[in-house]
């Protein structure tokens, strides 16, 4: 029973880790042809994809795992696929952070989050390369330098607005506003985040240094406190999640089983 416990505890958060690379990749691919300039579109489409190689890879691993359940234990359906997991769960059995799925606003606020959400995956890859899962060590090596681009680019993005004209810098602030309240749920400790309860403390440390430096070089200012969302993890989440799955299934739920 302690190992069926664990095996679900571990499949939890891989499928929690899988649903937040799914969801802002899905809402960075909506950028597609519409980038401020060709350079960047092309750069933001690769930056979905990369979200989405991520989050197959760790549906794959998990249909894996649920797979070797014992029949009777398991709250899934048998037998598991990345697809399953990705086009068939409804909102309420996804675990991703609310951050993710929040409409993409304008140009500031997608590299904002891209930013504030690949500062944390840089810092939790970092960890998880230890992890003594050999697949989940290996999925988060290979996203690891997927990642560091996406910061790096994003980076250079809130640079370069924070610093930029009038209109860009209170565009970033409205950005900054509107995402700080999702941001703390990034650390928010979980049954299922037992893996990584010990090091989330050290990432949130890591996380808030790395934003404070950027910020400081953008001329950018840390919101004072504010109320902070949170109940991604728990399967509470906005309006907005199930109109993304809406989208994102409707193919496989009217067809089920179909394939390209």
């Amino acid at each position: 029973m302690e190992h069926e416990i664990f095996m679900l505890n571990r499949i939890e958060f891989l499928l929690h880790l899988a649903d937040n690379a799914l969801i802002i990749g899905h809402r960075n691919s909506e950028w597609c042809a519409h980038g401020p300039a060709l350079e960047q579109d092309i750069a933001i489409s690769n930056i979905a994809l990369d979200y989405i190689g991520q989050a197959r890879n760790f549906y794959q691993h998990a249909a894996f795992l649920i797979n070797e359940l014992p029949h009777e234990s398991s709250v899934f359906s048998i037998p598991a696929t990345e697809d399953t997991l990705a086009y068939l769960r409804d909102a309420s059995a996804f675990k991703n952070h609310l951050m993710t799925e929040l409409p993409n606003g304008d140009w500031a606020f997608t590299t904002l989050r891209i930013f504030f959400f690949s500062s944390y995956q840089y810092f939790l890859y970092q960890q998880l390369i230890q992890h003594e899962d050999a697949q989940i060590a290996a999925i988060a090596e290979k996203s690891l330098k997927e990642v560091t681009y996406h910061l790096r680019w994003s980076s250079d993005w809130v640079i370069r607005l924070g610093d930029g004209t009038t209109e860009s810098y209170q565009r970033m602030n409205t950005a900054i506003n509107a995402l700080w309240p999702y941001t703390q749920e990034l650390f928010q400790e979980n049954n299922f985040l037992q893996p990584t309860k010990n090091i989330l403390a050290q990432i949130q440390t890591d996380w808030n240094e790395k934003i404070k430096n950027i910020f400081e070089e953008a001329g950018l200012h840390l919101p004072e406190k504010s109320v902070q969302y949170q109940g991604g993890t728990k399967g509470f989440h906005t309006e907005h999640l199930p109109i993304i799955l809406t989208e994102m299934q409707l193919l496989q739920r009217v067809y089920p089983n179909c394939e390209w």
